[in-house]
């Protein structure tokens, strides 16, 4: 009998009044019925976001930067930076007015509301208990009211902190006050009260169901557009400029090139200043061909600077202003980024630098590319760059698919076996979710001439980069007949040279047409040749007669 006694009173009413808790927060943000993070500061417009927040809701890429105490917005066209306790600001580089500045409260920075709204189509409503709801563009949000009591006279019904009667009550509520409704569950509806923010379980015997709204989405201004050749793919190739430009007379016909990408802006030092080596002469010249120039802007290869250059958003935009510069004076057709050597840890601040970089070329016009490597567990050559992120902002990304044995490799080998390079093309497409429509396949017109020499019983492996002409040359001279290596997919020559060994692993029409047979297999945006001068005249048809197979 006392358990048929204890089962009634754990089922039994429980009237004690909790009140909300919030979780200790005096201005807790919710969003879809869930407390994110620290609390908001301020009401009305002066409402204020903490950073951390705003990045785990809206955007994983607002970024504080303590070196130059600025909050920083990057979107698709835009880049605002927000100073602490200033009320100037900056979008794209033009100051504006702020009328509630970024707040620095301890170690918790608030970012104003306005530009959250104005960025990110958010919206913020505040409740009488202080509490702030989030909505966010295409939210859907199903709204109900409590069904009027019959028990109490002023028809209000409880709102509890778990399904169940027995559990306490955290407010009392009437059908004059809307909800929204976040979940269900045995039951019960988890709802929240849009006046107060306060939310609850109500059983859903006594709640009706009303209007289901959906967050209208903003219309954004029309995305920028890249430039792609009609109909076709891009067959672009880098222009290797070290201490002058080339003699264009000199460089011979290149039968559906589109794209050309001299090596002209380089930096110079650590706080961001650049070495400009470009020329008019050229541009104009590449534009009398039909050829769009994407001009190449490398961090030199130096890691020290590089790192200290990417520092603060100062220098970051005193070089981006550079370029914008260069390329209005120069009148070029996009920028093509090509940074190598770089630290690990320089890793987020080369992804800030390509998102704050991208939208002032798109203002100008400009087509922007990146060059990365393949994959691997080397930091300094590969580790470095966050290819999703970077393809999340970028109009194309160059893949330097070559060098899987390189100068100074302990073992001799193809500079891009056919197998190596369609493994990593396929790798950066599934694991970093880049997609193929974006993807340049860079595609070497050098190899290497190997020399395997036994010293002490150990084979001792040198290097060295040759044309395709050196290449026909040497077989000339030596009366060689390639064969095919089926594991490389090239042909292949090899000679004794007095007690050396020499390899070497063809590059040629027939691999070069197996590379280009990749773009269509996999519907890849287009080839990138590194580089203009190593090749034979015949392969430029060679690469034009396969991008227009269609597969």
């Amino acid at each position: 009998m006392s358990g048929f006694i204890a089962y009634w009173a754990f089922l039994a009413e429980n009237n004690t009044k909790t009140g909300p808790q919030f979780e200790g927060l005096t201005q807790p943000v919710f969003y879809q019925g869930s407390i994110v993070g620290e609390s908001a500061i301020g009401s009305g417009e002066a409402l204020k976001i903490p950073v951390e927040t705003v990045k785990e809701l809206l955007d994983p890429a607002i970024l504080y930067e303590e070196a130059s105490d600025s909050v920083i917005i990057t979107s698709k066209d835009k880049v605002i930076r927000l100073r602490t306790d200033q009320l100037e600001a900056a979008v794209n580089g033009v100051p504006f007015t702020l009328r509630f500045p970024v707040e620095k409260q301890g170690s918790t920075v608030y970012v104003p509301a306005q530009p959250l709204i104005e960025v990110y189509g958010a919206k913020f409503i505040q409740t009488d208990s202080g509490a702030v709801i989030l909505h966010k563009q295409g939210d859907a949000l199903q709204y109900g009211t409590i069904v009027s009591g019959s028990r109490k006279s002023d028809g209000k019904r409880a709102v509890r902190s778990a399904q169940g009667r027995q559990f306490p009550i955290v407010s009392e509520v009437d059908s004059s006050e809307r909800h929204y409704i976040w979940g269900e569950k045995d039951g019960w509806y988890f709802v929240q009260s849009e006046r107060t923010g306060i939310q609850g379980y109500v059983d859903k015997r006594f709640f009706t169901l009303g209007e289901r709204k959906v967050e209208p989405l903003r219309q954004e201004k029309q995305a920028f557009t890249p430039w792609k050749p009609i109909g076709g793919k891009i067959n672009a190739t880098w222009e290797h400029v070290v201490s002058r430009n080339p003699d264009t007379r000199k460089i011979g016909e290149m039968p559906g090139l589109n794209v050309i990408s001299p090596t002209w802006f380089h930096i110079a030092d650590g706080d961001g200043n650049l070495k400009n080596m470009a020329d008019s002469a050229y541009v104009k010249w590449a534009h009398d061909r039909g050829y769009k120039v994407w001009a190449l802007f490398s961090n030199s290869f130096e890691p020290k600077i590089t790192a200290e250059a990417l520092k603060t958003y100062d220098k970051r935009m005193h070089m981006i202003r550079q370029l914008v510069s260069f390329a209005g004076l120069y009148k070029l057709d996009g920028i093509n980024i090509d940074f190598e050597n770089v630290y690990l840890e320089n890793k987020d601040e080369l992804t800030q630098f390509v998102r704050e970089l991208t939208p002032l070329m798109h203002e100008q016009g400009l087509v922007v590319s990146i060059d990365v490597t393949f994959k691997s567990t080397n930091e300094m050559w590969s580790m470095f760059y966050d290819r999703e992120a970077l393809a999340e902002v970028v109009d194309f990304m160059m893949v330097m698919a070559y060098d899987e044995h390189w100068a100074t490799s302990p073992k001799s080998g193809s500079v891009a076996s056919l197998p190596w390079v369609e493994k990593g093309i396929v790798r950066i497409m599934e694991e970093d979710n880049v997609p193929a429509s974006k993807l340049i396949l860079g595609i070497p017109f050098y190899t290497r001439v190997w020399t395997e020499k036994l010293e002490d019983g150990k084979t001792k492996v040198s290097s060295k980069a040759v044309t395709m002409d050196a290449v026909k040359r040497l077989m000339e001279e030596r009366k060689l007949t390639p064969v095919y290596k089926e594991e490389a997919g090239q042909d292949y020559i090899e000679f004794k040279d007095g007690d050396t060994l020499q390899r070497v692993w063809i590059e040629n029409e027939a691999s070069i047409r197996k590379r280009v047979e990749l773009v269509h297999k996999y519907g890849l945006a287009g080839v990138a040749t590194w580089r203009r001068g190593f090749e034979r005249p015949e392969i430029w048809n060679t690469i034009q007669d396969e991008l227009k197979i269609k597969p």
